[in-house]
């Protein structure tokens, strides 16, 4: 894990590496004052020489600019190598999620991506600013801290000697029982987040509804089990604070104790003693800072451990070598495919699918809900990759093709697509982002929105919420069709997109296909029979099954699963 987030740190591994550099000069000059002023006191104020007390002042305060200066620049540098690392581990987090195919997406949740973008990184950025900072300047101070005791009396400090090792064990205890707990509470946050994504998304559907007091119900029970597993890992936490003081009273007395004695035997002088309790205070404060670092390495492993996870989930689709990077024309095979979610031969959603459609045919797709019809479209672009079987564009298996040459020719509007925050142009432009505003306003046309476009004062430069929250379904619906039809595809898939248009609308919308771009091979699934009924074929799907496939007519007569459709929708199921 260390060795994965470290690659991370990339080009500012020169502010990395002087980090600590500069923290140990620091450090170097914090240890030399305290020795500094036991000179001071016994050579200087005890025996009255100004000369000394002049000279050693001075040394005194270049010393503290030196330390200061030293102190500042490590932060500097600090600061810059760890919002640089925290930087990079975004970008490559984020990078790789776009690489994922569906089934990597169902692998992980939307709410467990943000939290691991968002509240674990920025975890794990603040250990590693512990790390190169405090977790540095501590054991050096402690080393010095010791050095320059024994110089000064060895007696007194092997009192250091002995308590620094205790309590090195007892932190590391703390740290051994806190962190399982740490894990469990980060892991914990996914769902918060999840809830908390999930009310604002739906906000509109909760306030109709009226159950804000559910939504709230919700979020405490979550938030509440947050706060009880931190509240146990703090509690095992806190148990560092009395230990520390304990250890600190202990060396105190300790030294006043033996140093008292040791004054009286002259063994030792009054600037000495006080220059061995500013060790004693350096090496506990040092100890105090290690058992920070501690705590938050405690937190961040498990941050960085969800971390990896992510950097080291790989795309389950892959290109091939030298993959073929030119789709001839949009006919579509499927020779006896099967597919599972799960890649298991006994849990199949879709079952000994045989098709065989002609470039520029339009196909309509009609189903119960749960018969796969979206699973069995999304094959075509490979968003997924068949269980078995083979899916052919063009007279060629989709897992020859580049990936991004394949899916630039076949346009996908979604059952849930989504526009972004940005003006109507920015959003259509993801189609084509060398689109001309004549092609724009082409494209919106024959998906019938430049009608309603045009009623905006802002026309086509009207600003687009996050989401399209300020434009209706069938609005929303309508721009994604556009989006598409810019893309200039060869095969157009319309999954149930034009659900929240009216049925002239939709008529027009497939006047215009069939007029405009005859060639374009397009997929309508549709739940209304009149999307559907002037297609060149229209497939019948039951629980994964082709179970018909005819032309409107054909299936009036031979499937009773479309006549039953029909006549619910037309007649009112009175036939």
């Amino acid at each position: 894990m260390i060795k994965k987030l470290a690659k991370c740190i990339g080009e500012y591994k020169k502010e990395t590496i002087l980090t600590p550099i500069f923290v140990g000069i620091e450090c170097a000059f914090d240890v030399i004052i305290p020795f500094l002023m036991a000179y001071l006191i016994d050579n200087g104020i005890n025996k009255g020489n100004g000369k000394v007390i002049i000279g050693i002042g001075i040394l005194l305060i270049i010393c503290s600019f030196i330390a200061i200066f030293t102190g500042a620049k490590s932060g500097d540098y600090s600061a810059k190598a760890t919002a640089g690392f925290a930087k990079n581990l975004r970008k490559k987090i984020y990078y790789n999620v776009q690489d994922f195919s569906f089934s990597n997406i169902d692998k992980f949740s939307t709410s467990s991506i943000v939290t691991r973008h968002t509240t674990d990184i920025n975890n794990v950025q603040n250990a590693f600013q512990m790390i190169i900072r405090m977790a540095v300047r501590s054991p050096l101070i402690i080393i010095f801290s010791l050095i320059m005791a024994f110089v000064i009396n060895i007696k007194l400090a092997l009192i250091f000697l002995v308590a620094v090792p205790l309590l090195g064990f007892g932190l590391y205890f703390i740290a051994t029982k806190a962190h399982p707990i740490f894990e469990k509470a980060i892991s914990i946050y996914d769902k918060l987040n999840n809830t908390v994504q999930e009310n604002v998304r739906g906000i509109r559907v909760v306030k109709s509804f009226v159950t804000e007091d559910e939504e709230i119900e919700k979020f405490d029970k979550t938030s509440k089990i947050i706060y009880e597993e931190f509240s146990r890992a703090e509690r095992i936490v806190a148990l560092n604070s009395p230990l520390m003081q304990f250890t600190v009273a202990t060396i105190i007395v300790l030294i006043s104790w033996f140093g008292g004695k040791e004054i009286v035997g002259n063994n030792l002088t009054t600037g000495e003693f006080t220059s061995l309790i500013s060790y004693a205070m350096q090496i506990l404060m040092s100890l105090m800072m290690l058992s920070m670092v501690l705590v938050s390495i405690m937190i961040s492993r498990a941050s960085g451990e969800r971390i990896v996870e992510l950097m080291d989930e790989k795309s389950n689709l892959v290109n091939k070598e030298n993959p073929i990077k030119e789709v001839k024309d949009g006919s579509i095979v499927f020779e006896d495919v099967n597919f599972s979610y799960v890649n298991d031969e006994n849990k199949l959603c879709l079952k000994n699918i045989n098709l065989n459609i002609k470039s520029g045919e339009t196909i309509g797709i009609i189903g119960g809900t749960g018969s796969s019809k979206t699973t069995l479209v999304q094959l075509i672009p490979r968003l997924y990759d068949v269980t078995s079987g083979i899916v052919k564009v063009g007279g060629i298996d989709v897992r020859d093709y580049d990936i991004k040459s394949l899916r630039d020719k076949v346009a996908m509007v979604l059952q849930k697509n989504e526009l972004f925050s940005g003006t109507i142009k920015d959003n259509l432009r993801w189609g084509n982002e060398n689109a001309t505003d004549e092609e724009i306003i082409n494209a919106c046309k024959l998906a019938q929105a430049d009608e309603f476009i045009k009623t905006f004062p802002e026309g086509y430069d009207t600003f687009i919420e996050q989401g399209g929250t300020n434009v209706s379904g069938g609005q929303k619906q309508r721009l994604c069709i556009a989006r598409a039809i810019l893309k200039k595809p060869k095969i157009l898939i319309l999954d149930d997109s034009t659900s929240a248009v009216d049925t002239k609308t939709d008529s027009l919308i497939r006047k215009a296909f069939k007029e405009d771009i005859p060639n374009t091979t397009k997929i309508i699934i549709a739940q209304r029979i009149s999307s559907v009924e002037d297609a060149d074929k229209i497939i019948v799907l039951d629980n994964g099954e082709i179970t018909s496939i005819g032309t409107h007519e054909e299936l009036l007569t031979s499937s009773n699963i479309y006549k039953e459709v029909y006549y619910s929708q037309v007649k009112g199921g009175e036939e």
